[in-house]
């Protein structure tokens, strides 16, 4: 019989509808002679599972249960969270498919929960000589000093949610007057907010993955070059961007980068595809210096997307990569 895959979506955050939309691109990979495939929707307001006929079905908490268009009982065997944000980027949701014994597509609670949080994972990541942009936390109601902050991290700086994604509440501050708007802005997608510095360079974005079957898989680099003032939502999305895959770095630097991702993934002890995003600087001798930026653990994956791309840049078939991520846990 088939297994029955949930492809879990939505969310509580303003990246409620990007998930949906990387659900939409998930659904059509799955390989449909091995599995049957629903799209769950998940918010504050309810949780419901999208049917064949075009309906929606409400989803029991209590068991992660539905009822298809014929009123059979539908109890997924695995979860594929696709969910950019709060809960399922996060470790909530892992979690609760921890306690029904559900497998799913990604890391487990701690190491969500870790790489949701930019700061700390930023801290952990710097004792294992990751170099990242110098940073400060700022929390809700924190007396906030714009002159301190920029001492410590320089202007221009970025202003970004400490727990968030898909460029929602980020401003490239570039002078003391920014500073404060920025937070503001910032705290009303996290109650956290993350100040760096800048770092000037060359944006790519590298994704990885790992099963037992096939081991550690590092893909093709992508090379970033906004249209915009920075990599942004719309930049993201709607268009604004230049993405080339694979990048244009010296061999050398490629090298260097996918190493570097295949070692965090190991750090992490991280599951499921996830994508690390950097920047590349230059030394006072003009070497190539690796920076990391954050890391995705549910990154896009609409047509466009750069897992995607970087799979068939590999030569590689999406619908047999996530068969192969699925089977992993199943």
């Amino acid at each position: 019989m088939k297994k029955t895959i949930a492809i879990v979506a939505g969310g509580d955050s303003s990246e409620h509808d990007v998930s949906l939309r990387s659900a939409a691109g998930i659904y059509s990979w799955i390989d449909k002679e091995k599995y049957d495939a629903y799209i769950v929707e998940i918010s504050h307001s309810g949780w419901v599972a999208h049917l064949p006929n075009g309906k929606t079905s409400p989803v029991y908490r209590h068991n992660f249960s539905f009822k298809d268009e014929w009123l059979k009982d539908i109890k997924p065997d695995y979860a594929y969270i696709t969910i950019h944000g709060t809960p399922g980027e996060d470790g909530v949701l892992q979690g609760y498919f921890d306690l029904l014994s559900i497998p799913y597509s990604t890391s487990g609670v701690l190491i969500e929960s870790l790489t949701f949080n930019k700061f700390a994972l930023n801290q952990f990541l710097k004792t294992f000589g990751v170099k990242v942009a110098e940073d400060i936390l700022v929390r809700q109601g924190q007396e906030i000093d714009p002159q301190q902050i920029a001492d410590k991290v320089g202007l221009p700086c970025f202003i970004k949610p400490n727990a968030g994604g898909s460029s929602f509440g980020v401003t490239h501050c570039k002078t003391l007057d920014d500073i404060l708007p920025a937070i503001e802005k910032a705290m009303g997608e996290s109650p956290e907010v993350l100040i760096e510095s800048e770092l000037k360079g060359t944006e790519i974005s590298n994704g990885v993955y790992c099963t037992k079957a096939g081991g550690l898989k590092v893909l093709p680099i992508t090379e970033v070059v906004p249209k915009t003032d920075f990599f942004d939502y719309d930049a993201k999305y709607n268009g604004l961007v230049e993405e080339i895959t694979p990048a244009r770095l010296p061999d050398e630097t490629t090298r260097r980068v996918q190493a570097l991702t295949g070692a965090i993934y190991n750090i992490l002890g991280a599951s499921g595809i996830i994508r690390i995003d950097y920047i590349i600087s230059k030394n006072d001798a003009g070497d190539d210096v690796i920076n990391m930026l954050e890391i995705n653990t549910t990154p896009g994956m609409t047509a466009t997307s750069f897992i995607p791309q970087q799979v068939k840049a590999a030569g590689m078939d999406m619908t047999e990569v996530l068969s192969e991520i699925i089977e992993d846990k199943l």
